[in-house]
């Protein structure tokens, strides 16, 4: 991918950080109709934020609008439990999936299947670390087993992989779109 100047990564970040605040758990109720953006957030980011500090910065943002919602808001605290930690590893294989992708990356269609390739398993790994972390960490379950997991997991996965495809797949057509327009505009000044 190429370079992304500090000014658009900027804003880039800024928008990514809104777009998780007003999404986070529906704690907005403006917004409640909008699927959860944190997932795609940390891709994004992994994709589009050169700086290594946006990743805890957004773990922090995450914990503090969570805190927020619980504490002011009203929002139950039922998945606040040790296994919250967890969040950290899932959050961490998005972002990571983000970066491979972002090398990846060309101006082209061919780049649809490494992008999508590169969600998926970005999606899974967070979905075992979060879910799984929450399966067998937070105290709820008393007798975990995997044929219960697996159908939390066939029961979940569906909805946030499809939050997370949506957001991604508005930001693949914006990318492609603004760098259309790159290219008119440098085919424009050629003449």
């Amino acid at each position: 991918m190429q370079a992304i100047s500090s000014r658009n990564q900027l804003f880039i970040g800024l928008g990514l950080a809104a777009l998780m605040a007003l999404t986070r758990s529906h704690h907005f109720a403006g917004l409640h109709h909008l699927p959860e953006a944190s997932w795609a957030v940390f891709f994004l980011a992994g994709v589009y934020l050169s700086r290594a500090w946006v990743f805890p910065a957004l773990c922090l943002e995450a914990a503090l609008v969570d805190y927020v919602a619980i504490a002011y808001g009203g929002t139950s605290g039922f998945c606040v439990t040790p296994a919250y930690a967890m969040l950290v590893p899932a959050y961490g294989a998005l972002w990571l999936a983000g970066r491979w992708y972002a090398k990846h990356h060309r101006d082209a269609i061919a780049t649809l299947l490494p992008l999508a390739g590169s969600v998926l398993v970005g999606a899974m790994l967070a979905e075992a670390f979060s879910s799984g972390g929450f399966y067998l960490f937070s105290g709820y379950f008393t007798a975990p087993s995997l044929a219960e997991f697996a159908a939390r997991v066939a029961r979940y996965f569906p909805a946030y992989l499809g939050a997370m495809a949506l957001y991604v797949g508005v930001a693949a057509l914006v990318h492609a779109a603004i760098a259309a327009r790159g290219r008119q505009a440098s085919g424009n000044a050629v003449q």
